[in-house]
C-alpha cells in the first residue's frame, strides 16, 4: 500500500501511519530499529529498494530524508508505504523544499521509534564528519561508503581523521569473506609465522587499502599493494611464508583459487557482495566495531605506496598471476564435473520398488555407520583386486630384465625339481604295494599246503583204525 501526502506536516504523517497501520494489521512493535536514509532525490529509487531488502531480515521503520529544491517556500512531501510494497519494514520517504530542507532533524525526530536503536546511511557522499552532522549526531551507528566518492582514499583518509566510536564503512563490510578465508587458511598446517603479504586491488578501490591495513595490524608484517585496472577491485592476496606462500586469487567476479603448501587446490566461491547484503550485515551489531578502528585508524598508515602493477609484481614472482589463477579454476573445475559424472555412472540403480520397513532399516545401518551388504561385498572387491594389482605391479616394478630372467629359470628348475620328485615317488610306491602282494600270496601257499597236509594223516589215521576193529570182530565171532 502507498499513499501520497502533498504539503503535509510530521502530525499528519503519524496519524496517517497509525490509521494505514490498522487498515492493513502492520504491527509496529515488530520493528527493531529506526534507519534514516540520507540520500539525493536522483538515487532516491535504488536506495529505497537496498533498505527494503535488508529489512526483510531485520524489520525496521524506513526514513528516507530527501534534500530539494531550498529555493522557494517551505514544503513538505511524504509517501508512506506498508505491506507489501514495504517488506517487513514501514517506509516513510520526505522530501523537504526551501528553507526545510536543511533542518532534516526536526522533520525526522517525530517520526522515529519510540525506545529504539537509529542507524544513519548515506548511500552516496556523506559528510567529511558524519559524527557532526544533525542527523548522524542522533544516531548509534553511521553507516558511509567510500567507494561512491570521487577520490576513494582521499574520503578513507578523512574517515580516519574524523572517527568517532559507532563509525563503519561498506567498503569494510564488503571484506567480510575475505577476511574469513584468510584466517580460515592460517589455522591449516604447516603453523608457521607470516614474513609478507602482498595486495593486488584497484586504484578506485578503498576495500583493497583496508584490507591492506587489517593484514599490517594482525600480522606485524610488511604489506605491499599491487595496482590492477580501475573497477576490478580486489584481484589476490599474497601471504608468504618460509615453506610458500597462501594464495588467494579471484581473477573474474565469482570463483576464487586457494593455493598453499601441502594442501590440495580449491575452487572457492567469492562473489562480490551486493549492497543488501553488505546493509544487512551492519544492521546485525550496534556497538562500535573495533576491528575496523584499527585497520581505519593504525593500519592505513603504515602502509606503503603503491610501486608495482600486477602484470610486473605477477613476472617478478611477488604477486600470483591472474592468468594462472584462471586457467587451475577452469582444470579444477573440470576435474570436479568429471568426478560427479563418474559418481553418476557407477553408483548403483535405486530399486524399482521397496517397503517402508527396509528403507526404515537402511536408513538406521547408514545413520549408525554400518555398511550394507553390497557394501561390504564392494570393499571386499577392491580390497582383493587392490592386493593383486599391488604385488603384480611390485614386482613387476621393482625387477630389472636380467633378475627377473634369473626368477624365471629358477622357476622352472624348481618346477622340474617337483615333478621329478612326484615321479620316484610315484615309483616307490608302486614297488611298495607290489612286495607287500607277494608276501600276502606266499603265507596264503604255506597256510595251503599245512592244511593239505593235516587231511591227508587224518585220513590214514582214520583207515588204520577200522581196519583193527574189523580183525577184532573177525576173531570173535570164530567158533
Amino acid at each position: 500500500m502507498i499513499r501520497d501526502l502533498t504539503d503535509t506536516t510530521t502530525t499528519g504523517i503519524s496519524k496517517t501511519l497509525v490509521r494505514l497501520r490498522n487498515e492493513v494489521g502492520a504491527m509496529a512493535l515488530g520493528r527493531v530499529l529506526t534507519l534514516v536514509v540520507v540520500v539525493e532525490d536522483t538515487d532516491a529509487g535504488n536506495a529505497i529498494e537496498i533498505a527494503n531488502q535488508a529489512s526483510r531480515q531485520h524489520p525496521c521503520r524506513i526514513i528516507v530524508v530527501i534534500a530539494g529544491d531550498r529555493r522557494g517556500k517551505n514544503r513538505l512531501d511524504a509517501q508512506i508505504r506498508l505491506g507489501g510494497d514495504a517488506g517487513a519494514s514501514e517506509i516513510v520517504v520526505l522530501r523537504l523544499y526551501g528553507a526545510l530542507a536543511n533542518h532534516g532533524p526536526s522533520v525526522v525526530v517525530p517520526l522515529l521509534l519510540p525506545d529504539s536503536p537509529i542507524v544513519a546511511w548515506w548511500p552516496g557522499e556523506a559528510p567529511p564528519d558524519v559524527a557532526k552532522d544533525p542527523i548522524g549526531a542522533m544516531a548509534q551507528r553511521r553507516i558511509t561508503d567510500a567507494a561512491e566518492h570521487r577520490n576513494p582514499r582521499l574520503m578513507l583518509k578523512k574517515r580516519a581523521a574524523n572517527y568517532a566510536p559507532g563509525d563503519t564503512d561498506l567498503a569494510w563490510t564488503r571484506l567480510t569473506r575475505w577476511r574469513g578465508l584468510l584466517a580460515a587458511a592460517l589455522d591449516q598446517p604447516p603453523y608457521e609465522p607470516i614474513t609478507g603479504a602482498v595486495v593486488s586491488g584497484a586504484p578506485d578501490s578503498p576495500s583493497s587499502d583496508l584490507l591492506a591495513g587489517w593484514l599490517s595490524r594482525r600480522l606485524r608484517v610488511p604489506v605491499h599493494r599491487v595496482s590492477t585496472p580501475r573497477g576490478s577491485g580486489i584481484s589476490s592476496v599474497r601471504l608468504e611464508r618460509k615453506s610458500g606462500p597462501i594464495d588467494l586469487v579471484r581473477p573474474g567476479d565469482v570463483v576464487a583459487t586457494l593455493s598453499q603448501t601441502g594442501q590440495p587446490d580449491r575452487r572457492i566461491s567469492l562473489p562480490r557482495r551486493e549492497l543488501p547484503e553488505c546493509l544487512a550485515d551492519e544492521l546485525r551489531r550496534l556497538d562500535p566495531d573495533d576491528a575496523y578502528e584499527d585497520a581505519l585508524l593504525h593500519g592505513l598508515g603504515a602502509l606503503q605506496p603503491v610501486r608495482l602493477t600486477a602484470a610486473a609484481a605477477a613476472k617478478a614472482g611477488k604477486a600470483p598471476d591472474p592468468a594462472e589463477s584462471r586457467r587451475l579454476a577452469a582444470r579444477l573445475g573440470r576435474d570436479e564435473s568429471a568426478q560427479e559424472a563418474s559418481a553418476m555412472i557407477t553408483a548403483p540403480p535405486a530399486p524399482e520398488h521397496a517397503e517402508t520397513a527396509d528403507v526404515h532399516a537402511a536408513t538406521v545401518r547408514k545413520l549408525a555407520g554400518k555398511r550394507t551388504p553390497r557394501e561390504k561385498q564392494a570393499a571386499k572387491n577392491r580390497k582383493k583386486a587392490s592386493g593383486t594389482e599391488s604385488s603384480t605391479t611390485t614386482a613387476a616394478g621393482t625387477a630389472s630384465p636380467t633378475e627377473r630372467a634369473t626368477a624365471t629359470r629358477a622357476t622352472a628348475t624348481r618346477a622340474t625339481a617337483t615333478r621329478a620328485t612326484t615321479k620316484a615317488a610315484a615309483t616307490s610306491a608302486t614297488r611298495s604295494a607290489a612286495t607287500k602282494g607277494a608276501s600276502k600270496t606266499g603265507a596264503a601257499q604255506s597256510t595251503t599246503k599245512a592244511a593239505s597236509r593235516t587231511t591227508a594223516g587224518t585220513r590214514k589215521a582214520t583207515a588204520r583204525k577200522a581196519t583193527t576193529a574189523t580183525k577184532a570182530a573177525s576173531g570173535t565171532a570164530t567158533p
